[in-house]
Order: C-alpha cells, then structure tokens, then sequence
C-alpha cells in the first residue's frame, strides 16, 4: 500500500482524521518515569497502544529522541507501532531540508532505517532537496507550506514579487507541491492550524493533496475551524459523510501525551484522543 492507501484506510477503519505527535519530553512524564530519557520507549508505547484505534496517523518528531541520545529507542518504537497498529501510517516529522547526496542519506535514514511511511521536508533548498525521497516508491513527503508558528510570517507570507497580487511564498509552494513536484503522487502539505484562512487558500491551491496541520491543542489552533477550511468530501443531503477526497491530519501532541501527570497518563491520553477525534469528525457536516 502506497502511503495515501494507508491514510484513506486509517481514516475510514478508524474514523478519524486525529494525528498523535509523539514529542516525549522526560521532565513532562508522569510517575515513577518523570525525568528518565531511559523511559522514553516506554511513555511512548503506552500511548501508542492506548490510542491506536483512534488516530489517522502517528507522527514521533525525531529531535526529541536525539536529543536524548535515544534514537535506538525510536527503532524500537517505530518496531512496535508496526506490530501494534500496522493499519495506522507513520510520519517521522524530521523537517529535513539538503541537496544531493546528503538528501539521499536523510532519506535512507527515515525510510530505511526507522521505516516511516512518510516524512516533513523543508522546501526551502528547492525541488533537488525533495527529490531523493520522491524515488521512494509509495513513500510519502510533507512540504513545510504554511507553518503555525508566528516567525512563519517572515518568509512563507512574502510576496515573490513587487507586482500587486503576486502570489505569497506559501502559495507558490502549495503549487510546486500540487503540480510539477508531484512525481510520485504522494507529497502533502504542512499547513499550521492557528491560520484557518490560510489553510483554505491552501486547498484552493492544491485541492487533493493531503494536509498535516499541527496546531491543535496546547498551541491553541481552533479544531472545528480547522475542519472546515481544510477537509473536502462528500457529505449527503441526510447529514451522511461518504467519500474523503482531500485528506487532513490534524495533529496534537502535549494535549494527548501529558493529559494527566499520575499513573493513568495513558488512560488520560486516550480520553483526551477520543474527544478531539469526536469534535473533529463532527466539524466535518
């Protein structure tokens, strides 16, 4: 199964359109693990299991297992979410960006290596920098687009040229990605959470690619605005959704993860999952 087969399953096997960021941070974990980077394969699993049946995807950003010198621990997680949750796709948000050979390598490492389904690129160094990863057949690319933090502004909202309606940075990215970069059929956007108009104008750009949208939750992005100016399907006169035609992932991280600081941190990650993954799906109609 190519990379979007594996996102259309999920969604519809498990009803959802919720991402989990695994982001572990050892000070935030709770218990008797609280501040042991040891520990990390061990938070994460627990989470992974609690919530596998209702997220569209997994996405572990690999800087906080380097950071702790766990990237061994990450081989094992990305291992166990293969044999727990084979249905769900796996998106290593590593936001590589380089050219050429060292391209060639980062692509070996987070398909080859640690088996994601999917990665996050930075476009920034142009279509030789996302080429390697496109050889890859059935492997899946996010573009950095539109990103969710305030600093986006200072180049991704930029106008390519002085020309009065010039398109911004971030459209003409969402065009590359929807048009002549698109050789495998498999590349998607990144497009933050906290901008719903900007999600919008996104998928007015590119109508069918596939949208990780970070944001949701601790960063404060609007889950039902986010529905609504990114998601596009086939919704009945009686109410009824049928087809999804342009998929999102709407991810959320520390709002899952650190739900409760006691013994139940798992339990609590997957209350806390199912309601964002409820509203989520509700916005939908």
């Amino acid at each position: 199964m190519t990379f979007l087969d594996m996102l259309r399953t999920a969604e519809r096997q498990n009803g959802s359109m919720l991402c989990v960021g695994l982001d572990p941070e050892p000070t935030k974990f709770p218990g008797k693990l609280k501040g042991d980077a040891s520990k990390i394969y061990d938070f994460c699993a627990s989470i992974v299991d609690a919530t596998a049946d209702l997220v569209i995807a997994f996405k572990p950003q690999i800087a906080y297992f380097a950071a702790h010198r766990a990237e061994d621990q990450l081989e094992r997680l990305m291992a166990h979410m293969r044999r727990a949750a084979p249905q769900v796709p796996i998106i290593l948000d590593a936001k590589r960006g380089d050219i050429g050979s060292t391209a060639t390598q980062y692509a070996i490492e987070a398909f080859e290596r640690y088996g994601a389904d999917a990665v996050t690129l930075s476009p920034f160094m142009g279509f030789d920098s996302v080429q390697p990863y496109l050889t890859y057949h059935g492997k899946g690319a996010f573009l950095l687009c539109r990103t969710s933090n305030p600093g986006g502004d200072d180049l991704q909202n930029q106008r390519l040229s002085s020309i009065e309606g010039s398109p911004l940075l971030y459209e003409h990215v969402a065009r590359l990605a929807q048009g002549p970069w698109n050789l495998n059929g498999q590349l998607g956007l990144v497009v933050g959470a906290t901008y719903p108009a900007e999600i919008e104008r996104v998928r007015v750009v590119a109508p069918t690619l596939p949208l990780l949208i970070p944001g949701v939750g601790a960063q404060g992005g609007d889950a039902v605005a986010t529905v609504k100016a990114g998601w596009r399907g086939v919704v009945g006169a009686n109410g009824a959704v049928g087809e999804t035609l342009a998929p999102i992932i709407v991810n959320s991280s520390r709002a899952i993860l650190y739900a409760s600081s006691g013994e139940d941190f798992a339990q609590a990650a997957r209350r806390e999952a199912s309601k964002t993954r409820d509203l989520l799906q509700a916005a939908r109609v």
